[in-house]
């Protein structure tokens, strides 16, 4: 798994991301039923690291998974004000301490009250996924899932 992830987020394997949220949606469609997502929503990146690294490494399996569960999918919500460092080498205390100001969202009244599928590529402390629920709790009656 880890040579899959590396070779989707490094080496623009992004097929990889496509097959991954084909098995993964099988796995998900029962709690898909019961939870009623609304909208699939990415992990951001920043516009400069989307511009380096040319693609967002979990949109295909966002999209894999939209299609098959039959969710929106909706990659403008959220977003990344500041462009930071990677992750990949800091400690976990180091990732623990993820501004809470790196997220942010646009949001109508339309996003109000609903369940948003929440969606990163890889789960270490959780501190950028918590940086990311904090930012989408700013929609009135929200609710978020993780995975």
């Amino acid at each position: 798994m880890q040579n899959l992830i590396h070779n989707l987020k490094y080496r623009n394997h992004q097929e990889i991301g496509t097959f991954l949220g084909n098995w993964y949606a099988n796995d998900l469609k029962e709690i898909a039923k019961e939870h009623a997502f609304s909208e699939i929503i990415p992990v951001p990146l920043h516009q400069k690291r989307l511009k380096e690294r040319g693609y967002n490494q979990v949109t295909t399996f966002c999209k894999a998974l939209s299609e098959n569960l039959e969710i929106g999918y909706n990659e403008t919500l959220l977003y990344r004000n500041v462009y930071s460092k990677s992750q990949t080498k800091k400690s976990k205390e180091a990732r623990a301490e993820v501004n809470n100001s790196l997220f942010d969202v646009k949001y109508t009244t339309a996003d109000s009250g609903k369940h948003f599928l929440l969606v990163d590529d890889v789960i270490t402390s959780g501190a950028t996924l918590e940086a990311c629920a904090r930012a989408l709790l700013k929609i009135p009656n929200t609710k978020i899932s993780i995975i």
